[in-house]
């Protein structure tokens, strides 16, 4: 072979294997961090979605939102009383999307995986037209009083008082040795972040739409059940919360995490708690059988019942006999899914059934 030819077909060659994308799966604390695969798909290891190489390396600038059509993520701080903290947002906008598109917020459970209840909702995304955003609060900056207690908690003592049972999709609360203080400053509750997000998307859009929807599962469900309590003035609209592991009840007899005793609610607040559009969105087979997900166990979470179905009928049924002997209009809703336990993918497609099918 002409050396000419032999020089035109490694060029050729090189070329063609310089444009091959690699992909990885995002960081996730194991061995697999180091892998490298020559096409997209699942992590044979952790079972995470694959990425382009290229996509992990771009670096995100602090409250600089583009977004495009399709999927993507930004990265914003944690607010006025959190700048130091920072939230990245997945994102999906659809092809059909209009300036008057609905926009919904899609909260993580106890995984922060924003990226994975984005990915899920996809599909619902292009057939129904809807923005969706996923915020992820890293459990590093934001840990379970934070996340799960919304900010309203600090200085836990968890470490000390809880017990995971092996084997078991268990963690046991002692009940007596569990310590904490209350946080009375709502600018450093985690329901603030939604409006601004809202806002912020909605002014880089140039969007039309004065409310938003939420729909939240597993400790994502326990964020907005405590929102629809606690978030007096919101522009949410319709709050969708799914399986959650235990319940904050608006009884004044009982302190947080799982009543108001301790917090400054009034029943005027509880007034415009129960106007809101809260919808209980509880799967029929998260019951006893169920073993995804971490479920609390103590003393006071077992008062509301030993599994998610029951706890989330307990929460309901307290709630309106509450607003009933206060004389209170009641205006939220318990609805079970058959057939889905412990499952935001499948408690997703539901839920954009239930939101955008009509």
């Amino acid at each position: 072979m002409k050396p000419v030819f032999l020089l035109i077909i490694i060029l050729i060659f090189t070329s063609f294997e310089n444009q091959i994308e690699d992909y990885v799966c995002k960081p996730c604390g194991l061995s697999c961090d180091e892998f490298t695969f020559s096409k997209p798909g699942t992590c044979s290891h952790c079972k995470m979605k694959l990425i382009k190489k290229s996509d992990l390396e771009k670096k995100l600038v602090l409250n600089e939102i583009d977004i495009q059509n399709g999927s993507g993520e930004f990265l914003i701080d944690g607010g006025n009383e959190n700048k130091n903290k920072t939230i990245k947002v997945f994102y999906h906008k659809p092809k059909n999307y209009q300036s008057e598109s609905k926009i919904l917020i899609v909260v993580p459970g106890a995984g922060r995986n924003g990226d994975s209840y984005r990915d899920a909702w996809v599909s619902a995304s292009e057939k129904y037209g809807i923005l969706i955003l996923s915020p992820m609060y890293s459990e590093k900056e934001y840990g379970f009083g934070a996340y799960h207690m919304c900010g309203l908690m600090y200085d836990l003592n968890l470490k000390n008082n809880i017990e995971y049972v092996k084997n078991s999709n268990i963690v046991k609360l002692k009940d007596d040795g569990f310590t904490f203080k209350v946080n009375f400053n709502p600018e450093k509750w985690i329901f603030q972040d939604f409006d601004r997000l809202f806002d912020l998307v909605v002014d880089t859009l140039h969007a039309t739409q004065t409310q938003y929807d939420l729909f939240g599962h597993s400790a994502g469900g326990q964020i907005l059940h405590r929102m629809a309590i606690f978030q007096q003035n919101s522009k949410a609209n319709r709050i969708l919360a799914s399986n959650s592991g235990f319940y904050t009840l608006p009884d004044f007899e009982s302190e947080l995490p799982f009543g108001i005793k301790n917090t400054k609610l009034t029943e005027q607040d509880l007034k415009s708690s129960f106007r809101k559009k809260l919808i209980l969105f509880i799967g029929e087979l998260d019951n006893e059988d169920e073993i995804g997900g971490t479920l609390l166990r103590s003393v006071s979470a077992d008062k509301q019942g030993v599994h998610r179905l029951e706890r989330g009928k307990f929460f309901f049924n307290e709630a309106k006999a509450k607003a009933k002997k206060m004389n209170l209009d009641f205006n939220w809703e318990l609805k079970i899914i058959p057939n889905i336990g412990h499952n935001h993918r499948k408690m997703g497609a539901s839920a954009a059934e239930f939101l955008y099918e009509k």
